[in-house]
């Protein structure tokens, strides 16, 4: 019971946190604010994804899914608050989003093969949903990293800034888009691991 309890209050944190993320993506609040929450939105994520596979005993995929998720989290925290360069600091973030993604594939087999249920069909549908935010945050970011590229070697060149905006456009959207499907999916998980636990309880 103790063990189901941790998983619940991971599987919470980790929802907080991906809102937060997903707050945080907003484009009308400042760059501070923006990274300050996806910061906290992603330590929050890791904690929570640390939390719901120390809750597990023994080696399953989900234990491991959520433990390369952290990994993907701290990635993309190192890639806040470290002082490098903007594009390896888009290198750090793509890296995490991916390994987020990756987790998500790595866990899902074990829903998939379980008994069908109204608990499984929210975590199945959750874990996609994650996924697919991960993904498209991976692939927002990967589109960020090549207007940076193309604009560096533009500035080098001497040329002047053409097609820019039309391509950051593009990519905020993209990770945008990807955070709220993101934050969606793991709230549904959390609804899911709730309604086991009560089930557990009775």
């Amino acid at each position: 019971m103790e063990n189901q309890l941790k998983e619940l209050f991971g599987a919470w944190i980790q929802a907080i946190g991906t809102v937060t993320a997903a707050v945080g993506s907003t484009p009308s609040l400042n760059e501070n604010t923006q990274q300050s929450l996806n910061l906290w939105g992603n330590v929050l994520q890791g904690t929570g994804n640390a939390i719901i596979a120390d809750a597990q005993e023994g080696f399953t995929l989900e234990k491991l899914g959520n433990e390369v998720q952290a990994i993907g989290n701290t990635t993309v925290v190192a890639g806040i608050l470290l002082n490098i360069s903007e594009e390896n600091k888009l290198k750090l973030d793509i890296n995490g989003n991916l390994l987020q993604a990756v987790g998500g594939g790595i866990a899902l087999p074990e829903d998939l093969l379980d008994e069908p249920s109204t608990i499984r069909t929210l975590n199945i549908a959750g874990n996609v949903l994650q996924i697919i935010g991960n993904s498209l945050q991976a692939f927002g970011g990967a589109e960020e990293l090549r207007s940076l590229r193309k604009k560096n070697e533009d500035r080098f060149k001497g040329y002047r800034e053409s097609n820019e905006s039309k391509v950051i456009s593009s990519s905020e959207s993209l990770s945008i888009n990807g955070s709220w499907i993101q934050a969606v999916g793991s709230v549904i998980s959390a609804i899911s691991q709730t309604k086991e636990s009560i089930e557990e309880l009775n």
